[in-house]
C-alpha cells in the first residue's frame, strides 16, 4: 500500500509542474498574441496600447483552453522523468508499490485539472472571447477585415425582407456590434444597405446607432440612429449568431433546449457539450500516454525516440479528437460518439501498453 505522504508528494509535484507549464504558455502566448494584435490593429481609429493589452488578456483563456491536453501530457512526462532521474520511482518500486498505485496521484490530478477547466477556465474563456470580440468590433467599425467572418440571420417582417449580420453578440442576443443590414425589394434584389456601429433589440424593433446608409446611385447618408421593425426574440438572435465554443459549459444544456424549440440544428452544441464532459478523461488518457513512455526512461536508458513517440501519440490523439469532433458537429457522426470514442480508445490503449510493460 502506497503511503499517503508519498501520494501527496507525487500529487504536489504534478500540480506544481502543471502550474509552471500554464504560466509559461500564458507568458509566451501573451507576448505573441499582443505582437500580432498590435500589427493587425494599430491603424484602427480606436486602438490603444492599453486596450490591446486588455484584449490580449481577454483572449488568453480561450487559447489556454486549447492547450490543456498538451499541458497534461507534457506535465506528466516531465514529472515522471524527473522522479525517475532522481531515483524516487526506483525506491518506490523497490518498496513494493505497483505502477497503478503511484500513478493514482497523477490520474487524480489530471481529473481535477479537467474539472477545474470545466468550472473555471471554460466560463472565463467564453466570457473573455465575447469581451474581446466586442472590443475588436468597437475598434474596427470601419474596417473591412471584420466583415469577412460576420454571421448572418434573415428576418421577414411585413413587407420588409432583410439580412442582419453582426461581428459580436452581447447581452444574451439583445446587443450586436458592427452590424450590417441588407434590405431587399419585392423582386429579391438588394435595395439598400445599412452599416451601424451597434444595434440594440428593443420592444418590436432594432435600434441602430451610428448608421451609414448606402443606396445605389445616391451618396451615402449618415444617421445617428435608425429603427428596423422586427419580431425576433433575443434567444433566437443569440442562438443564430453564437458559436458553440463561445457558450459556457454550464449554459450549453439550456442553449440546446432553446435551439431545439426554434428548430435549429443542435449537433454543434451537443458535440461541444459532450467534448467538454469528456475533457477530464481526455487528460487522464494523456497522462497514461505520458506514463507509457516515461516510467522506464532512466532505468533502461530508453532512447529519445521513445519520448518523441509519446509526444507524437499525444498530438495524434488531439488531432483525431478535433477531427472527429468536426464530424460530430456536421452530423456525420453522432455527437456522443464523436466526443467520447477517441477518449475511450486512447485510455484503453494507454492502459494496455502499461499492462504489457509492467505486468507482462
Amino acid at each position: 500500500m502506497m503511503p499517503k505522504t508519498l501520494q501527496r508528494y507525487f500529487f504536489r509535484r504534478y500540480v506544481i509542474t502543471i502550474l509552471w507549464f500554464l504560466l509559461g504558455i500564458f507568458s509566451l502566448v501573451f507576448i505573441i498574441d499582443f505582437s500580432e494584435l498590435s500589427n493587425r490593429m494599430a491603424n484602427l481609429p480606436g486602438y490603444t496600447v492599453s486596450g490591446a493589452l486588455l484584449m490580449t488578456a481577454f483572449r488568453i483563456p480561450m487559447i489556454l483552453q486549447q492547450t490543456v491536453p498538451f499541458v497534461a501530457l507534457f506535465a506528466g512526462m516531465t514529472t515522471l522523468i524527473a522522479l525517475n532521474r532522481r531515483y524516487e520511482l526506483v525506491v518506490t518500486r523497490a518498496a513494493g508499490v505497483s505502477v497503478w498505485q503511484f500513478l493514482r496521484p497523477f490520474i487524480v490530478g489530471s481529473l481535477l485539472f479537467g474539472l477545474a477547466c470545466l468550472a473555471v477556465l471554460n466560463p472565463l474563456a467564453a466570457w473573455g472571447a465575447g469581451k474581446a470580440e466586442q472590443l475588436e468590433a468597437d475598434w474596427g467599425s470601419s474596417s473591412s477585415r471584420t466583415s469577412r467572418s460576420i454571421p448572418w440571420l434573415r428576418q421577414i417582417h411585413g413587407d420588409e425582407d432583410v439580412i442582419i449580420g453582426a461581428r459580436a453578440v452581447q447581452d444574451e442576443g439583445r446587443s450586436l456590434g458592427v452590424v450590417t443590414v441588407i434590405h431587399f425589394d419585392q423582386q429579391g434584389r438588394i435595395a439598400f444597405r445599412q452599416d451601424a456601429r451597434s444595434a440594440r433589440l428593443e420592444d418590436g424593433y432594432w435600434l441602430l446607432n451610428d448608421v451609414l446608409e448606402t443606396r445605389n446611385g445616391v451618396l451615402p447618408k449618415k444617421m445617428a440612429t435608425a429603427r428596423l421593425a422586427t419580431d425576433l426574440k433575443p434567444e433566437f438572435v443569440q442562438e443564430t449568431l453564437s458559436k458553440p465554443d463561445s457558450i459556457p459549459f454550464y449554459a450549453l444544456p439550456r442553449k440546446i433546449e432553446i435551439a431545439q424549440s426554434f428548430g435549429f440544428p443542435i449537433n454543434g452544441m451537443l458535440t461541444q457539450f459532450h467534448a467538454m464532459m469528456a475533457m477530464p478523461l481526455l487528460l487522464v488518457a494523456m497522462t497514461l500516454i505520458a506514463a507509457s513512455v516515461s516510467l522506464k526512461f532512466s532505468r533502461f536508458n530508453q532512447s529519445r525516440s521513445v519520448i518523441l513517440g509519446g509526444i507524437l501519440a499525444g498530438f495524434v490523439l488531439y488531432v483525431v479528437t478535433v477531427l472527429v469532433k468536426a464530424f460530430g458537429s456536421s452530423g456525420i457522426v453522432p455527437p456522443f460518439v464523436a466526443a467520447w470514442l477517441p477518449v475511450v480508445v486512447a485510455m484503453a490503449l494507454g492502459s494496455t501498453i502499461l499492462l504489457h510493460q509492467e505486468d507482462g
